[in-house]
């Protein structure tokens, strides 16, 4: 892929938020989290400032409980909003606290993928993922106008399609709850990747999974990330898994970025540790 390719795929985030007491009951589950505030001193205040780039490939978001992370990908995909900070993907400008820009989450294009997978109990797998299908097709970047028409035929086909690209379309007609951890989790990353996304965000997809099927999820979105040139941001706390997924790692503490680079180098660090 091109330099100019590229550029025009690259998440740029820079936010700061600064919460003092409870979290807003309107904030998203997702940000609300109880491990993903930060309590500098005890007194109830969050406090977050991050600042990274997220090329195609995998950018790991490394750090303990309680550093920001989760309420960083929330602030990406447009479930909390920052108190200020710019947010890019490509030449679109996804969020400008100066000047009032803030794309609502749907009109992103970022997929997210959480740690407790959130499939729809009364569909079958194969209407979980068509959910996640556009009626028109993107129009593309920078195109005027809407995409051409879907028929709930060509969503299912494209559901099917997406079900095979994660190795699980022997699944289609199963229901949720009849599914392992592993095979969930690889209908939520199908239902994610068919919704067309620029950029996805995973929030420990992988943190409830035993060694071996965490080994081969991994390897998953290694290996669909490099064919789709997403950029994909993964937070985790375990080294491991960043080790085998990231091309490159920031790592955050006490919500703010202490190293940035490679996984191999910025692991290797003593602010890493």
């Amino acid at each position: 892929m091109g330099d100019e390719s590229s550029t025009r795929r690259v998440l740029s985030v820079h936010v700061v938020l600064a919460r003092a007491g409870s979290r807003s009951s309107s904030a998203s589950s997702l940000a609300r989290r109880a491990d993903e505030v930060f309590h500098p001193s005890g007194g109830g205040k969050f406090t977050l400032d991050l600042q990274l780039e997220a090329r195609p490939g995998v950018t790991v978001l490394f750090g303990p409980s309680g550093a920001g992370k989760s309420t960083a990908l929330a602030m990406i995909a447009g479930l909390e909003r920052p108190d200020s900070g710019r947010i890019t993907l490509g030449t679109r400008v996804l969020l400008d606290r100066s000047s009032r820009v803030d794309v609502p989450p749907h009109e992103r294009r970022i997929a997210l993928v959480f740690q407790s997978i959130a499939l729809f109990p009364h569909q079958r797998v194969i209407d979980n993922v068509a959910y996640g299908i556009r009626r028109r097709a993107p129009s593309p970047v920078g195109a005027e106008g809407r995409g051409a028409g879907r028929s709930s035929a060509a969503r299912r086909a494209l559901a099917l399609a997406w079900l095979e690209r994660t190795r699980v379309a022997h699944l289609a007609s199963r229901w949720p709850r009849t599914l392992s951890g592993g095979e969930a989790q690889r209908v939520a990353l199908a239902r994610a990747l068919a919704s067309e996304p620029e950029a996805l965000l995973l929030d420990e997809p992988f943190s409830s999974l035993d060694a071996e099927l965490r080994d081969d999820l991994v390897a998953e979105v290694r290996r669909l990330v490099d064919d789709l040139t997403l950029p994909a941001i993964l937070v985790t706390h375990d080294r491991d898994e960043a080790l085998a997924c990231g091309d490159a790692a920031v790592v955050v503490r006490e919500g703010r970025v202490v190293a940035s680079g490679t996984p191999k180098d910025v692991l290797g660090r003593r602010a890493a540790g």
